[in-house]
C-alpha cells in the first residue's frame, strides 16, 4: 500500500469517526437539558438509550403521525434503524472508541437487507421534508440540522457497515457543512455543539504529522476546546446529553482516570438500566 493510500485512509478513520460518535442518535434541537420523556419522540429517545428499539419505532411512528412535516420523526427513526444495527453488530463500545486500534482494524459487516432498506427509506423521508422546510423557511434551523443527521447517518453506515472509507468521508464533509449552517442561525442549540467538541478531542489523539494535513483541511484538533464543548454538551445538552456523558468516559479512560469514567458509567447506568453497553464497560475498569 504507498503512502498517499495510507494518509487519506487514516484521514477518513479519524474524520468519519467524529460523525459517528455525534449523530449515532439522530437529534431533535433543544436548548437546555430536559427529561427524556413526556412525548413520544422523547420517549422513543429513551428507549433507544436503553436499547429497546421495538418501543422506540413505536414511539417515533407516533410522532410522526402526529407531527407529519417535521423531518425529526423519520430522522430519528433512521437512527433507531441504525442503532439497532449497530448493536446487533456490536459496533457501539467504549472500548472500540477508546481502543484505537481495535478501531482501525474493525471487519467489514454482514448487514441485514431489511434494516437497510427501512434505514434508506426513513433517511430519504427526512431529507425530503427538510428540503420542504428549507423552502419554506431558509432559516430554518432544524431543518439544516436534519440534513447534517442524514449524511452523518449515511457516512457511519459506509464506514462502520460496509467500510466505504471515502464515501464516508465525502459524506461525513457534508454533515460538517449542514451543521455549521445549524449553528450559524442558531448557537444556542447545544446538542449540535458535540460534533466540534468529539473532533476536537478525537484528532487531538492523533500524531502532530496527522495533525497538521487535518489542520490543512480545516479539521480542529483542540483537546481542551474539545472536552469543554462535550460538557457543554454533556451540562445543557437534551437528547445528546447522555452521548456526550459517555464520550466523557472515553475521554477519562483515554486520560488514566478510571474513577471519573466509573462515576458517569454508573449514573448512565443507572438512568438506562436495560443498556448493557454501561455494564459491560464498567466490569472492565480496574
Amino acid at each position: 500500500m504507498s503512502a498517499s493510500t495510507t494518509i487519506p485512509r487514516r484521514l477518513s478513520h479519524a474524520l468519519v469517526l467524529i460523525t459517528l460518535l455525534a449523530t449515532v442518535f439522530a437529534i431533535p434541537l433543544h436548548a437546555q437539558s430536559s427529561p427524556l420523556s413526556g412525548n413520544p419522540l422523547n420517549d422513543g429517545y429513551h428507549d433507544m438509550y436503553n436499547l429497546d428499539f421495538p418501543a422506540a419505532h413505536r414511539k417515533f411512528q407516533q410522532w410522526m403521525v402526529a407531527h407529519p412535516e417535521d423531518p425529526m420523526g423519520p430522522a430519528a427513526d433512521a437512527a433507531a434503524w441504525l442503532f439497532g444495527e449497530f448493536d446487533r453488530l456490536h459496533i457501539i463500545d467504549v472500548e472500540l472508541f477508546a481502543d484505537q486500534n481495535r478501531f482501525d482494524s474493525r471487519q467489514r459487516l454482514t448487514p441485514d437487507p431489511n434494516v437497510r432498506k427501512n434505514f434508506d427509506d426513513r433517511t430519504a423521508q427526512a431529507v425530503l421534508l427538510a428540503n420542504v422546510a428549507i423552502r419554506r423557511n431558509p432559516k430554518d434551523a432544524t431543518a439544516f440540522y436534519a440534513k447534517t443527521l442524514v449524511a452523518g447517518m449515511r457516512s457511519d453506515y459506509a464506514l462502520m457497515i460496509d467500510k466505504r472509507d471515502l464515501g464516508a468521508l465525502s459524506l461525513s464533509k457534508e454533515a460538517s457543512a449542514y451543521s455549521k449552517q445549524a449553528l450559524a442561525l442558531n448557537p444556542t442549540l447545544y446538542d449540535a455543539y458535540l460534533a466540534t467538541g468529539v473532533e476536537n478531542y478525537m484528532l487531538s489523539l492523533k500524531s502532530a504529522p496527522i495533525r497538521w494535513i487535518l489542520g490543512i483541511t480545516g479539521a480542529a484538533t483542540n483537546r481542551e476546546e474539545g472536552i469543554r464543548l462535550l460538557r457543554l454538551t454533556a451540562t445543557k445538552g437534551h437528547y445528546l446529553a447522555p452521548f456526550a456523558r459517555m464520550m466523557l468516559a472515553v475521554a477519562a479512560l483515554r486520560d488514566n482516570h478510571p474513577e471519573e469514567a466509573r462515576s458517569i458509567l454508573t449514573d448512565l447506568s443507572h438512568e438506562y438500566p436495560q443498556n448493557s453497553l454501561y455494564d459491560r464497560q464498567l466490569a472492565r475498569i480496574h
